[in-house]
Parts: C-alpha cells; structure tokens; sequence
C-alpha cells in the first residue's frame, strides 16, 4: 500500500495498478510523464452518468428539469472541490514546486480535476461498480441535500434577463495570463446596454460565475429587480 495507505484507508478501494493512481494525483505542472488529464475525462464522464441513474432513482416525482438542475450542483466545480478535500487528496497531488507556492494545492480548480481523476482511475482499475460506489459514498450527503438545486450565478442572471426579454448575457475572454498548466482568465459578462462586469479565476467557469455574480449584486444593490 506504501505511501498512498491512508488514501485507501479513505476511498475504501486498493488500486491493483498503482499507477494509475498516481497518474490521477499528477498536475500538468510536472512534466517528463502521465498527468492527470485523460484520467478527469474518463472521471468526469462516469461521474455524470453516476449521478444522473441516481437522480433518477432518488427522485421518481421530479421532472427533467428539475433533476438536470441538481445533476449540473452536484457535478460542478465547487462540489468537486468539496469532495476532494473530503478524499484528502491536496496533501497526495504531485505538482512543480512553483505551482505549489502559488497555492495549487488548495486550489479549488486543481482539487476538482484530481477529484475527477480519481473517479476515472477507479473506473479504470476496477471497473464502474467500483466507481459507482465510490461516487456514491462521498455524494451521500448532497444527493438529498434541497441546498444543492440551488442555482449558481450564471443560471440565475439568465432567468434574471430571460424574465424581462432581454438578450442573454455574453461572456467575453478579456484576458488570460500564466502557463498552459496554470491560467488565470479575466472574463467580461456583457448584457445588452448595461453596464459591464468583469471576473477573475483560475477556469473560464470561475470567471464567469465571478462575473455574473458581481453583475447580479449590482442588480440588487440599485434595485433594478422591482
């Protein structure tokens, strides 16, 4: 089990290849081998479809639209973020010293891409039913959660300006600086005449999500909504 004991002790898994486990904790930052990209793009997908035959269990009387808003919470970043540092991964991910200085540990952008990968190296290693259950151990907690239909701040601007037939907002890259590995987007959120807003983060969703909430806080704060 060497150095990865405890992550096991967590996961309830023993990964046979443990490579493939370290493949998922490695960040593009470290070049010379496997990074954890292809691994998120088998996890995201497994995750998706996990959660989406969960939905449809644990909610006989919602409709579509109702499980496609819980299903988009329960797969997003933050979420992500929140799982995986339940995993405890942040210690585990392998990463260059200058993203780790930078505070790539504990990003929750970097937390949410191990997450993913995670779940595709036990789907890999063990097969779905393995990744199923490990899916379905550390969503327990959100899968019956009513916080977790909450709508983000993207989706609620758009009902904002949909309600009063105004076109929907535009999201507009202003900036991107940083590595390849490591960007940090600046992103405009344009609304017709308004005003425009701009937002920061590590992804284009972080930035247009910070946008689209600075945008609604301002709605809010001349009362633009009456």
């Amino acid at each position: 089990m060497g150095q990865y004991s405890d992550l096991y002790k967590v996961f309830g898994y023993i990964f046979k290849d443990e490579d493939l486990l370290r493949e998922a904790l490695t960040h593009p930052s470290l070049e010379g081998g496997k990074q954890y990209q292809r691994l998120e793009f088998v996890g995201d997908r497994v995750l998706g479809l996990v959660i989406a035959e969960w939905l449809f269990e644990y909610y006989p009387d919602v409709d579509e639209g109702g499980m496609a808003s819980r299903h988009s919470n329960m797969v997003r970043r933050e979420t992500l973020a929140e799982v995986a540092q339940t995993m405890k991964l942040a210690e585990f991910i392998h990463m260059a010293k200058s993203t780790e200085d930078n505070g790539g540990r504990n990003r929750p952008t970097i937390l949410a891409d191990a997450c993913e990968a995670i779940i595709g190296a036990v789907n890999q290693d063990g097969g779905y039913e393995k990744a199923r259950k490990l899916v379905r151990k550390f969503w327990k907690k959100y899968i019956s959660q009513d916080t977790i239909a909450r709508r983000d701040a993207k989706t609620r601007l758009q009902e904002w300006v949909q309600a009063r037939h105004i076109p929907i907002p535009n999201y507009v890259v202003v900036d991107r600086t940083g590595p390849a590995h490591d960007p940090y987007f600046t992103i405009e959120a344009r609304i017709n005449d308004m005003m425009p807003e701009l937002g920061k983060g590590r992804s284009k969703r972080e930035a247009e999500q910070d946008a689209a909430s600075k945008v609604l806080s301002r709605l809010e704060n001349k009362n633009l909504d009456k």
